[in-house]
């Protein structure tokens, strides 16, 4: 059985990016306006995962025109940056971060305590740190509706600098599950959560919920169908949705365009959701292998998150950094999360590359490859994770994901090999985004 396609992504997605159909729209003018030309030391190739040496890089109208071997001279309307010691790849892409806020020992006070405006403050802060630290192109998935429909849109015009933003805006939980806005407050300032609030406990709350994510302006949906390890709650693993109510999700979601991302640590749930038809599975952390093969068999795509396992289980070794009833989960987390990677990667199973950044520090993404190289994935695997396999996922691999001649001109450089040694990709010195140069380290 194969998962339900997600045809009207592309149109979706297209959609909602202002930036993407502007640079297509330039493309197509007679005058493109000045021109950039890149010589790139080497040139990592997300379709072949391997390296290219010495290539120069045409870019105009925030397009790639061109790749040509060694290096052309810069004509003079051109400006040439050299990049000759760095190694190119195309603009990376995380699948599950977070914008609007960072985890800190204040962070369970900070939800009863921030506003709208707080909250679209700090995706102002975290989206050009995730943009300077070489990510393009995010999907956000979960945080106050307004907030970060103001920063996606803010961005896509030009007013700000920071990623792509794919949001899904209200997450949808049951009551008392990990998504419920309400949990952690005292009775009598609990309210009768719903779905508006993302609140769902019927399959015709679950249609409803996803309508409501349509209005708020949402580019996809993401459910909690399992406790989670940050959620004022003490069981992080158990199943939240029964498998009737996801695949209502589903069905009304795929209606809107939606693809559906499905937060799941424990395996009941993990394994309801992918019969369900979601498209991702966000943490899988207790994932087993029969999981794993209904995985390969309905299609349906892994973001594991190492990053937020490996930093909540190490921030729960100090007092008073998480509240007592997230202590002992947070703890549990981290081991369990590489080694179920190193199973899937043997096993074959589909994996886009996400951090769950919010939780582990913004800025901090790129860590996330080298985690899954020492958990046993190879390390073209690990960079076209991040690339031509998200931008398939996102539906804009004729866009997106690759350095080729027609794409949008996203690129980003470090320093060294990351074949060698994956550590210098958190050592990003180069980013484009729309053939705007963000970061220049050698200016």
């Amino acid at each position: 059985m194969t998962q339900r396609p997600f045809g009207a992504a592309r149109v979706a997605a297209a959609i909602a990016m202002g930036a993407l159909a502007l640079a297509a729209a330039s493309a197509a003018q007679d005058d493109l306006g000045p021109t950039t030309v890149l010589h790139a030391g080497k040139l990592f190739d997300s379709k072949t995962g391997e390296i290219a040496e010495k290539q120069t890089i045409t870019v105009q109208g925030g397009v790639i025109q061109s790749i040509e071997d060694g290096y052309r001279r810069a004509g003079r309307d051109e400006t040439l940056i050299d990049l000759s010691d760095q190694t190119v790849l195309p603009g990376l892409m995380d699948m599950h971060v977070h914008l609007l806020g960072e985890q800190s020992p204040n962070s369970t006070v900070e939800r009863f305590t921030s506003t709208d405006a707080d909250m679209t403050i700090n995706g102002v802060v975290f989206a050009n740190k995730t943009l300077r630290a070489g990510f393009t192109t995010v999907r956000d998935v979960g945080g106050e509706a307004s907030s970060i429909v103001a920063l996606r849109s803010a961005i896509n015009r030009g007013k700000i600098p920071g990623p792509r933003i794919f949001a899904a805006t209200t997450p949808l939980a049951s009551t008392g599950g990990h998504g419920d806005g309400s949990n952690g407050r005292p009775k009598g300032t609990r309210g009768n959560f719903g779905p508006a609030e993302g609140v769902v406990n019927s399959v015709a709350d679950a249609r409803k919920a996803v309508r409501r994510r349509y209005q708020e302006g949402a580019d996809l949906i993401k459910i909690t169908a399992t406790g989670g390890v940050l959620s004022l709650a003490k069981n992080g693993q158990n199943p939240q949705f029964t498998e009737e109510e996801i695949r209502a999700i589903v069905d009304t979601a795929s209606d809107y365009g939606f693809m559906v991302a499905a937060h799941a640590h424990g395996t009941e749930g993990i394994k309801r959701a992918i019969r369900g038809g979601v498209t991702t599975i966000e943490h899988g952390t207790y994932m087993d292998d029969e999981a794993m093969q209904l995985m390969k068999e309905y299609g349906t795509v892994w973001v594991p998150t190492i990053s937020a396992g490996e930093f909540v289980a190490d921030k729960a070794k100090i007092d008073g950094y998480f509240p007592d009833i997230i202590r002992p989960k947070a703890a549990a987390i981290g081991p369990v999360i590489k080694s179920t990677f190193e199973r899937a990667v043997k096993a074959g199973v589909d994996i886009a590359f996400g951090t769950d950044c919010g939780v582990c520090p913004h800025g901090s993404n790129a860590k996330e490859f080298g985690l899954m190289v020492e958990a046993g994935m190879p390390a073209a695997q690990a960079l076209q994770s991040a690339t031509m396999r998200t931008a398939k996922l996102l539906g804009l691999d004729d866009r997106l994901g690759s350095i080729e001649a027609g794409k949008i001109a996203d690129i980003v450089a470090v320093d060294g090999d990351p074949m060698r040694n994956m550590g210098v990709m958190e050592d990003v010195v180069f980013v484009m985004k729309d053939g705007i140069v963000h970061r220049n380290d050698d200016e």
